[in-house]
């Protein structure tokens, strides 16, 4: 079953570490050329820096050597070449440095967001029983772009400072041995808040974007009903309860900005307050033996080193940031669904059958797990038979649905495709048999042309012309602007009710399955239409396994089989005259429809 992303954001809150990271190592495997690139111009840019410490000492000792004065200024001319040709040097390799560190970071990010994102779409409808889509989006752009922030700056600010310190302080060891051991003792003292304030500042950091998601999610899910909180005037309230879910975040991040600005003080004062100390030690000793270029290039290494250090306390707040991006990212990568296809999948027959079946199926929601849906149902549906659930709402009809596309799996019994468990089976496989129009079919931006094709990807221009007709869509679609390739905003908006669902009655159609699932398929259509789109449906499901699902009975006369549903049990089957002549529950939904013409 899907993990909660609740009970893991508790587990995060006592994590202490920044492991989750590890997690991008794969991706940068996958692109160690870049890495190595990467690696070889930090590594030069970073010599040519410590060796400008090297030139300026050269230089000084010749200025202040005993034969200064009579050398003469042309003498000192190769000395400062020397320090231009190691500045080109440094130029060079920070511009290779950041163009593939650039580089590397972009393309681990990219691949970061396909993984994640196709890891989404193979979670079942549990999962998101937890989970709202807000803090999944959340997850997918926010705490990936703070990951991105890490990888394509923050860890080259890292690495650079990190290889500079050590070379620094290997300098500063060949230079004068004692001071750098001043120098060492300091180092405690910086790590200290680094590690300390740090964790603070991840948990806060993690607890931020836990904020954020859920204010995400808020707006996701008024925006999305946007008519409805208009209609009800409730815009107020609902901009009131964005900005209070906007305001606590800001109030955990403005705590997690404190943490950092007190580590950044504390390191900075550390840094610079010893450099201070020891460079006042250090010309205290020159004014002995006179090797000023000595102290020259110590002063400017030991800058380098504070001025690493403290750039690496700014970036463990980085890391720290990330870490706790990662973590949440990494609750998305770990859930799990409940549905997956087995490690060695049963083939389902071909040539396809059409042949569905459900042997006394016990099954509960996960969220109702203490009221069964469906209780011990059976239902047998022959190839090309054409058979419709009735019932009162609540009776399970939608529900067969979703166990036939296997969304999810009973608690008990079996359900069966061509003769295959679905559990046994690939659930790809299985949906590929099986083309579903729903109550309220969600249809996506982009053109009519391309919704149909969402159906079947292969589908040409042909076939979508033939489904157009079949759904009784050709007139309204060729009224449009530009035909079937006029785009027709997000979820199709800017359709009508009866208009989208001819639209995906057409992508049902161009699928070409053997076997046909219709929920409601003709509820949003007035009498006219639905009669036109009923003809269509009736040609559609010649030679096809059809199974109606239909609260309006009008649309069920001409079924092989009626099946009455109560309670998640099968109570009546048979014709539309043997069920009202029996004088039980489908004869009173048919009076109440009907009347005495029933």
């Amino acid at each position: 079953m899907a993990q909660n992303l609740a009970e893991a954001a508790a587990r995060r809150d006592r994590s202490r570490n920044v492991g989750a990271l590890r997690r991008l190592a794969p991706f940068v495997r996958d692109h160690w050329g870049d890495a190595s690139l990467a690696g070889l111009f930090l590594l030069v840019s970073s010599s040519a820096t410590l060796g400008i410490s090297g030139a300026l000492r050269l230089l000084f000792d010749h200025l202040t050597g005993p034969k200064a004065e009579a050398a003469g200024a042309a003498s000192i001319d190769r000395w400062f070449l020397l320090l231009g040709a190691v500045s080109l040097v440094l130029a060079l390799a920070t511009a290779g440095r950041y163009f593939f560190v650039t580089k590397l970071g972009e393309r681990v990010v990219a691949d970061l967001r396909k993984v994640v994102y196709g890891h989404i779409l193979t979670l079942d409808p549990a999962f998101f029983l937890h989970t709202r889509t807000g803090e999944v989006l959340s997850r997918l752009t926010t705490d990936i772009q703070i990951v991105e922030t890490l990888v394509s700056t923050s860890i080259s600010v890292a690495l650079r400072n990190l290889v500079m310190l050590v070379g620094a302080l290997a300098l500063m060891l060949v230079v004068s041995a004692h001071l750098t051991g001043l120098v060492l003792l300091l180092i405690p003292l910086v790590l200290a808040p680094l590690f300390l304030i740090g964790r603070r500042v991840r948990r806060l950091t993690a607890s931020t974007q836990d904020q954020f998601a859920e204010a995400v999610g808020y707006a996701g899910e008024t925006l999305d009903a946007l008519e409805t909180v208009q209609a009800f005037g409730r815009e107020g309230s609902a901009a009131q309860g964005f900005g209070a879910a906007v305001e606590a975040a800001f109030r955990i991040s403005l705590r997690r900005m404190r943490a950092r600005s007190a580590m950044t003080a504390l390191v900075i004062a550390f840094v610079f307050g010893g450099v201070v100390l020891i460079f006042w030690l250090a010309v205290r000793q020159a004014l002995v033996d006179h090797q000023w270029g000595a102290l020259v290039q110590f002063a400017f290494l030991s800058v380098m080193a504070a001025s690493s250090v403290g750039q690496l306390g700014e970036t463990w707040g980085d890391v720290q940031k990330a870490a706790g991006a990662m973590e949440r990212i990494g609750e998305l990568l770990d859930a799990r669904p409940g549905v997956a296809a087995p490690a060695k999948p049963t083939p389902l027959p071909k040539p396809a059958r059409g042949e569905v079946a459900l042997e006394n199926v016990t099954f509960a929601y996960p969220a109702r797990p203490d009221l069964p849906a469906l209780k011990g149902l059976s239902l047998s549906v022959k190839p090309g038979e054409r058979v419709a659930l009735v019932g009162p709402s609540g009776a399970g009809k939608s529900t067969v649905f979703r166990l036939l596309l296997r969304f999810y799996d009973p608690q008990a019994g079996r359900v069966l495709v061509d003769g295959v468990d679905v559990r046994d089976a690939d659930p790809a496989e299985v949906r590929a048999r099986m083309a579903l129009v729903a109550q309220d079919s969600p249809l996506f931006s982009g053109s009519a042309a391309d919704n149909i094709r969402f159906g079947r990807e292969s589908a040409d221009a042909a076939a979508i012309a033939e489904a157009v007709r079949a759904a009784q869509a050709e007139g309204f679609l060729k009224a449009l602007p530009q035909g079937l390739d006029t785009p027709v905003g997000e979820r199709a908006r800017s359709l009508s009710g009866g208009q989208r669902q001819r639209l995906a009655i057409a992508r049902a159609l161009v699928r070409e399955a053997p076997i046909l699932l219709l929920d409601e398929a003709t509820s949003a259509l007035d009498a006219e239409n639905e009669r036109l789109v009923q003809r269509a449906l009736d040609q559609a499901m010649q030679g096809r396994t059809t199974l109606v699902i239909a609260h309006r009975l009008a649309t069920v006369l001409k079924a092989d089989r009626i099946v009455v549903m109560d309670e998640g049990r099968v109570v009546e089957q048979g014709s539309h005259l043997e069920l009202v002549a029996k004088g039980g529950l489908y004869a009173k939904l048919a009076a109440l429809q009907f009347g005495e013409a029933a």
